[in-house]
């Protein structure tokens, strides 16, 4: 426990200083966190046209919809923003900057994760998080303090589910050096399918999304867990499952770190 609080404290010191960095020039700021906002917005925005041709999918209203998407979103931010470093591992390899982690006496991941802040991911999280609250009050749910409490729980489990498969992706530039392509094709697979009910895909691609790559378990099970079109004893699932696959792709880290070559070998 010890060691997880002094690598937390390393990671919010390290981020704060990013942040610090990002902000001396302001309008970059300003510029990455409303395109992250505009993309996403963009994203509902093309929901909303479909679901104004058709007034639902899968028996899912525009509010439900809208949920879902907020849901995913907020999970996607929060899974990306301290993750969104890792995504720079291959440049971070090849330039040997990653053996300078190595000789320090500090966790390399952490070190590598507060490299750099994700300002586009923060305009993700406002719309996410404004989504979740338009749409919360527009779905018919009579909500309580459980309930919100329930979707702070579910959310922070889709995040880890994302945060799992992109860390587990990432260590493999370790030893293959870039992944970017398989990394991008897995978060498009998560941002494409993960907006939308899975009954909507119906058959083997359902089944796919839920147990082969858990896209379902993102924010479809638990928001319709909180909607009522799924049975209560699924609830658990994503976090439980998120905390899981975040443990094994931590493993997966340890493994590739210990067979770690320097860029000049």
């Amino acid at each position: 426990m010890a060691e997880l609080a002094r690598s937390l404290r390393l990671y919010v010191l390290l981020q704060r200083a990013s942040a610090r960095s990002a902000m001396q020039y302001r309008l970059n700021s300003v510029i990455g966190v409303l395109s992250g906002a505009v993309w996403q917005g963009a994203g509902f925005a093309f929901i909303w046209v479909v679901m104004h041709t058709f007034p639902s999918l899968a028996g899912w209203g525009l509010a439900e919809i809208a949920f879902l998407y907020g849901l995913r979103l907020t999970a996607h931010a929060l899974a990306m923003i301290p993750m969104m470093s890792v995504h720079d591992i291959q440049w971070v390899v090849r330039n040997g900057e990653f053996d300078r982690f190595l000789l320090r006496p500090l966790n390399p991941l952490v070190q590598l994760m507060g490299n750099r802040v994700g300002l586009g991911q923060v305009g993700d999280l406002l719309v996410g998080v404004t989504l979740l609250a338009v749409a919360g009050g527009n779905v018919p749910v009579d909500w309580d303090a459980w309930l919100v409490a329930y979707c702070v729980v579910a959310v922070a489990g889709g995040a880890l589910i994302e945060a799992a498969f992109f860390l587990g992706l990432s260590s493999l530039s370790l030893r293959m050096v870039d992944t970017t392509a398989l990394r991008v094709f897995v978060d498009d697979v998560f941002s494409r399918f993960g907006s939308y009910p899975m009954k909507v895909f119906g058959g083997v691609t359902e089944w796919l999304l839920t147990f082969v790559l858990p896209v379902a378990f993102v924010a479809y099970v638990p928001s319709s867990v909180v909607l009522g079109k799924l049975d209560a004893s699924w609830a658990l699932a994503a976090p439980l499952l998120g905390v899981v696959l975040i443990a094994v792709a931590y493993l997966v880290w340890r493994r590739q770190l210990d067979h770690y070559q320097s860029a000049g070998h």
